[in-house]
């Protein structure tokens, strides 16, 4: 799959994820072009820059590129005039997404591919207002942006067939795994597998099974360890003592369906929620932490992850070492 990095890129919106995909682009030599109304959008997105460069510096030792440049712009015309790519990032609001996509398709030179990184909704659905739909694809991402490898992509039905390699050879030379989605489905896939255990996780809690942190814990010190390796489907058939597929399944099979309450998630009455909050506020003051000391440790660890899953050649530490080669074969060689 061929790499292209582009020289500049349009950016609706510089929240979480806005500001990950700036980091990512910035400090992979990228210029951006920023559209946020909000008040002080610049300073979040300069945030989660330097959130990125301290991490990044611990993530390799190969030399970034010069840093691209941030100009703020105050119109979405602005933000998408004379680039060649535009990442939309504002909230999961159906109308506000069509409406902004619209508008930037029509300021759009008309090769200029547009993606957004909604979480949910059907790119088909995002076509719907767009004077020209076959430039429109999603890329979802998760968050921090800027260090998880993963970002899916789904064309609609209206999205020509060659803007999936496009986007493809973009975010593999920002760093990223590219996953195409076969079929429009809502939540694409990780957020579909990651919802089902959360669901299962409020049931527990709802239920006094467990507390936050047990859940937490029950998490991380177990199964949370062996995904990154080989994933759900894998790593359950390795672990069976099978030599075939078909033989773990059979054996196997999909397990009790009494140890499963996933069909829909507990009420979130005011006493549910005020369980999880004192439990996890509980755990915060145990532990000294904050949230800037909890996504500093999130970064810290997928760090370490993504370097012990380098060293090993498997999963994201691939995606990894793929991205450093790219960073070592930009800088000219000497003469």
């Amino acid at each position: 799959m061929s790499e292209r990095l582009p020289q500049a890129v349009g950016l609706l919106g510089g929240g979480v994820i806005g500001g990950g995909w700036a980091a990512r682009f910035v400090l992979n030599g990228v210029d951006v072009r920023l559209y946020d109304p909000v008040p002080n959008a610049v300073e979040h997105v300069q945030a989660s820059i330097d959130k990125a460069r301290r991490a990044f510096r611990k993530l390799t030792q190969v030399a970034l590129p010069p840093e691209g440049a941030i100009t703020v712009v105050d119109s979405v015309e602005k933000a998408v005039r004379d680039v060649e790519f535009v990442q939309e990032n504002v909230p999961e609001r159906l109308e506000l997404k069509q409406q902004l996509l619209a508008q930037a398709c029509r300021a759009a030179a008309p090769e200029t591919l547009i993606c957004s990184s909604t979480s949910m909704l059907r790119p088909s659905l995002l076509q719907a207002q767009m004077p020209r739909p076959e430039r429109l694809l999603v890329a979802h991402p998760f968050q921090p942006v800027y260090l998880v490898p993963l970002v899916e992509l789904c064309a609609g039905k209206h999205t020509a067939p060659e803007m999936l390699p496009r986007a493809e050879g973009i975010y593999r030379a920002v760093g990223m795994h590219p996953l195409v989605v076969r079929k429009e489905v809502h939540g694409f896939l990780a957020n579909r597998l990651q919802t089902a255990a959360w669901r299962e996780a409020l049931w527990m809690v709802h239920d006094g099974v467990a507390t936050v942190q047990e859940i937490d814990d029950a998490v991380r010190y177990s199964f949370g360890l062996r995904r990154p390796v080989l994933g759900p489907i894998l790593t359950y058939f390795v672990g069976s003592g099978e030599t075939s597929m078909q033989a773990f399944l059979r054996k196997w099979g999909p397990g009790s369906t009494e140890s499963s309450k996933l069909e829909a998630p507990p009420e979130y009455t005011d006493a549910f929620l005020n369980m999880l909050a004192e439990q996890a506020d509980a755990q915060a003051s145990a532990e000294n932490m904050s949230i800037t000391k909890y996504q500093e440790m999130l970064d810290d660890g997928l760090v370490g992850v993504l370097q012990g899953l380098r060293s090993q050649h498997c999963g994201a530490g691939e995606t990894l070492a793929r991205w450093e080669q790219s960073l070592r074969d930009r800088v000219p060689k000497a003469r």
